[in-house]
């Protein structure tokens, strides 16, 4: 398995070796899948503090920016690379939490009041399995999202997108260890980025 989703990520879907259709991959896709739910309605739920306690210590939460690029050139220059040019996330858990603490101060600029906000998560699939050296399972799984956020009265936004995670087997449960989001918009259309994805 590679080091980081990066490598995964640029490989065509396509291209990628597709997993087993076993019971092994089928069993593990419904826990996933459940994970993912449950993600989406502490999110929703605003259940932040128990959100946080899904997400590993060593947690990598990255938002590439895209750009329009000529034909031919999407695989290298269309998403800003993690850690050499700027994207619209590249967290850890500590800094994905301190933004939690802002939110629920009550006096957060861009969630006061707080928004109203829906998540759908599809197409769940798992593009890799192995085992970590803590003897950990570790899965990548590609998903799509669809996101509605609704401001005061009349501020709407939809965020859509895919997900590039990867999802940890621990003694307490799945943990999210690595997530990349893409929204495919060469501008953002939103005020902000205010929510979690």
């Amino acid at each position: 398995m590679p080091e980081t989703l990066e490598t995964a990520a640029a490989v065509t879907p396509a291209a990628a070796p597709r997993l087993p259709r076993d019971a092994r991959y089928y069993d593990t896709k419904r826990e996933i899948e459940e994970f993912l739910y449950d993600e989406a309605n502490l999110l929703d739920e605003r259940r932040f503090q128990e959100w946080l306690g899904t997400l590993a210590d060593d947690l990598r939460y990255f938002m590439p920016m895209e750009y329009n690029v000529k034909f031919g050139e999407h695989a290298t220059r269309e998403l800003t690379r993690r850690d050499q040019e700027m994207s619209w996330f590249n967290e850890g858990k500590w800094s994905v939490g301190k933004r939690v603490e802002q939110i629920m101060t009550g006096v957060h600029w861009a969630e006061e009041p707080l928004s109203r906000v829906c998540r759908l998560v599809s197409n769940v699939q798992l593009r890799a399995m192995s085992t970590n050296a803590a003897g950990e399972l570790e899965v990548d799984v590609t998903s799509r999202f669809l996101i509605y956020q609704n401001r005061c009265e009349y501020e709407e936004y939809f965020f859509v997108g895919d997900r590039f995670d990867r999802i940890r087997r621990t003694a307490d449960g799945w943990k999210l260890a690595q997530r990349e989001i893409r929204i495919h918009q060469n501008v953002l259309l939103a005020k902000n980025l205010s929510i979690f994805f």
